[in-house]
């Protein structure tokens, strides 16, 4: 049984830069993605980066290959017949080269982070580059899930 304490939620919780950061993206469009990570200490989630360029190739270069990462960015496409659309998405990023130990502290700790960010439309896992790829964000966009 002393794995049942690792599957319990981790009791790090999100720093009010985090919702403070959401909510220019949200509702000023300025910033067009924002990176998150859990602190050096393990007691808070807290805002790495934040971006204002278009370039979905600069956001998935701010991806660390080996490290977990939330981000959630500002995804806009085009919809046949009803033009220029935004969804706002959420990324749970953790790649298969990422520790263990990284890995589970991250999924039980993403629901603090979740539950502050209201507006977020689609919500994507990404384990390597091919998940979170344009194309593959395009196709679940215009779906709509």
């Amino acid at each position: 049984m002393a794995n049942s304490s690792l599957l319990q939620a981790s009791g790090i919780s999100a720093t009010p830069q985090c919702l403070e950061e959401f909510q220019v993206l949200k509702l000023g469009k300025k910033t067009k993605y924002i990176i998150f990570r859990i602190s050096d200490d393990a007691k808070e989630i807290v805002v790495e980066k934040t971006s204002d360029s278009a370039s979905y190739d600069d956001f998935i270069a701010d991806l660390p290959e080996a490290a977990c990462r939330w981000a959630v960015y500002d995804f806009e496409f085009e919809k046949e017949g009803e033009g220029k659309r935004n969804k706002i998405c959420f990324y749970s990023w953790s790649p298969d080269d990422a520790k263990i130990k990284d890995k589970m502290l991250f999924a039980s700790s993403k629901d603090a982070l979740r539950r502050t960010l209201v507006g977020v439309a689609l919500e994507i896992q990404g384990t390597d580059f091919s998940e979170v790829s344009f194309e593959s964000i395009l196709e679940k966009a215009q779906r709509g899930r």
